[in-house]
């Protein structure tokens, strides 16, 4: 459910691109973070154009419809074919109030792997039953994907678009970042271990409870909103212009 309010959603999305730009999880000015607006309308706030996740702020961000039209007035231009995946998504998917996508070094090695992610590390283990997986179709800009996009999730918050990336959804942004740096972190050790010889396995039931007990999903625990909290107020010490 949506409880926010538009600006106070808009300071929340411009500092989540702050943070992602902090990690290092950008693609020069591609790639996008998208929140629904509350009210009726299907309206969605996503990245202006042009623009570094870095350089991202509350007012530059812009609203759009479904279709990826701007609503309203913006002095920036958004990617239209870059919403494509993620309106998809949010059509499709009821929760899918906040929607993810990045192109890290360890995401997309572990995407084009032909095994996968590889369940046998710490926050693997706390994506049992939580992951998908979506084949690559080529560039993510034709509308007639969407329904096959939304089929592979099916139920799962974290996403390994084969060949291509990490995408994780949510009903908050707090919780759609908790997977996804859940997802990536599992890559990065996976990735990292590579070469080492043959990993430990864990025993399913094992990724069932470790899955069970990630308490920073679950919305009754706040859905990763410390977590969050804490990010952002890095991001304000070193430049809170992003509230703007």
């Amino acid at each position: 459910m949506l409880v926010a309010d538009e600006q106070t959603l808009r300071q929340q999305l411009a500092a989540c691109y702050r943070i992602f730009a902090m990690l290092g999880w950008t693609e020069l000015i591609y790639n996008h973070i998208t929140m629904r607006v509350p009210g009726p309308a299907l309206h969605f706030l996503i990245n202006p154009f042009g623009l570094h996740y870095s350089e991202v702020t509350a007012a530059s961000l812009v609203k759009v419809d479904l279709s990826g039209a701007v609503v309203g007035e913006s002095p920036w231009p958004v990617n239209p074919a870059g919403f494509t995946l993620h309106s998809a998504i949010h059509s499709g998917i009821a929760d899918a109030h906040c929607v993810m996508h990045m192109h890290t070094t360890a995401g997309c090695a572990v995407a084009c792997s032909q095994a996968g992610l590889s369940m046998d590390n710490f926050y693997a283990a706390q994506l049992h039953g939580r992951l998908a997986y979506h084949d690559f179709e080529g560039v993510t800009v034709h509308a007639d994907e969407g329904p096959r996009v939304v089929k592979s999730i099916g139920s799962a918050q974290a996403v390994i678009l084969r060949n291509h990336g990490l995408l994780s959804l949510g009903t908050s942004i707090p919780q759609a970042f908790s997977y996804l740096w859940t997802l990536q972190r599992a890559c990065e050790i996976q990735v990292a271990g590579a070469g080492l010889g043959a990993t430990l396995a864990i025993p399913e039931s094992i990724q069932r409870k470790a899955s069970a007990d990630a308490l920073q999903f679950d919305e009754r625990y706040g859905a990763g909103a410390d977590v969050f909290s804490a990010l952002v107020r890095m991001v304000d010490r070193v430049d809170p212009t992003y509230r703007q």
